[in-house]
């Protein structure tokens, strides 16, 4: 199982205060993640503030270009994979993205991961794109993924569908390896069977544990039944993350955090804030590995994305090394697997 740490491109104001990173700390914690032997660093994806977050807070909130983000942190790095998670696919450009994303993924040697959704607050729409008043979202999702499916792929593309249109376009480069990775979002079955039609892999928001485990079970059941070989498509959840010596001080310490509130604004999607506490990698260091065993053994493949619940940069970082040294790295030892940081890390 690999490990992923979120940058906080737009998280100002939802969970982190207003400032949280500058531009450098981007680049420091990409280097840092790297040499302490994290898989992969991602971003959010967000465009004006929400609701919510401007009925609490005075100042606007810095959201950070994900894409443009995660092209520094690569510049800067040799081996981490980079990921959004994830790009709200219906607020852009298709092409656009296409050119983005398989230009991205030549220039850091096949290592991007394009996780892609619908976006969580209807309100975001209304103030960048008001032009989509009243599309579906879920509709350009499909249409939007099966027209980058094919610009990845095929040398001509044409295509007259009814929020996107090509015609006869020749796009190149592709992906390094040929093909760009998609990872499809979604906190609903509707998005594993997005995932197996569309995409390398699913990216879903945190859920029950229990409900976790069966949902990966019928994405591997899924793509088998789809004629998919369900080991090749990746199961990459996302949680948050606040880790301590005291399990009873640090869950304390997560439910004082931006994070809890955040959480409340997205009880719509179906998921009970008041589970979040026990479904996440919170609390002491024994409880959160023991969660990460039970993650490794329902067929989790990759923990992207985890966003860390602090109020300063300096607990971001101080976060961000407690969790290699006490969880990425005994697991790996309770495995067998060696670190890809080196024995050193």
């Amino acid at each position: 199982m690999k490990f992923g740490i979120g940058l906080p491109t737009g998280m100002e104001g939802l969970i982190n205060p207003i400032p949280f990173f500058e531009p450098r700390h981007f680049i420091e914690a990409a280097r840092l993640a790297e040499q302490l032997g994290y898989d992969s660093v991602w971003g959010n994806d967000h465009y004006a503030p929400q609701n919510y977050v401007r009925g609490k807070r005075a100042a606007i909130p810095n959201f950070y270009e994900v894409l443009s983000v995660l092209m520094a942190a690569a510049a800067v790095t040799e081996r981490v994979e980079i990921g959004t998670a994830v790009l709200v696919l219906p607020m852009r450009d298709i092409v656009t993205v296409a050119r983005q994303a398989a230009t991205i993924d030549q220039l850091s040697g096949g290592r991007l991961l394009l996780g892609v959704g619908i976006g969580a607050y209807p309100e975001e729409y209304a103030a960048a794109r008001p032009d989509l008043a009243g599309a579906h979202r879920g509709d350009m999702l499909e249409e939007g993924l099966h027209l980058l499916q094919r610009l990845f792929a095929e040398p001509e593309v044409t295509s007259h569908g009814n929020f996107y249109q090509v015609d006869g376009l020749e796009l190149a480069p592709k992906g390094f390896g040929g093909q760009v990775r998609v990872l499809v979002g979604g906190h609903q079955k509707r998005g594993i069977d997005r995932a197996i039609r569309y995409g390398a892999g699913w990216i879903p928001g945190w859920r029950p544990l229990d409900e976790l485990a069966e949902w990966i079970a019928t994405l591997r059941e899924r793509a088998a039944a789809a004629g998919r070989d369900p080991s090749s498509l990746i199961a990459a959840p996302q949680f948050s993350c606040l880790v301590g010596k005291d399990h009873a001080v640090t869950e304390r310490r997560y439910l004082s955090s931006g994070m809890v509130q955040h959480r409340r604004s997205l009880s719509f999607d179906g998921r009970d804030p008041s589970q979040s506490l026990h479904n996440n990698l919170i609390g002491g260091f024994e409880e959160v590995f023991a969660r990460v065993e039970r993650l490794h053994e329902m067929g989790a493949d990759h923990l992207a994305c985890t966003t860390l619940c602090v109020e300063t940069v300096d607990e971001w970082f101080e976060q961000l090394e407690m969790f290699a040294i006490e969880i990425i790295r005994p697991y790996r030892r309770s495995h067998g697997i060696p670190d890809p940081a080196g024995p050193a890390a």
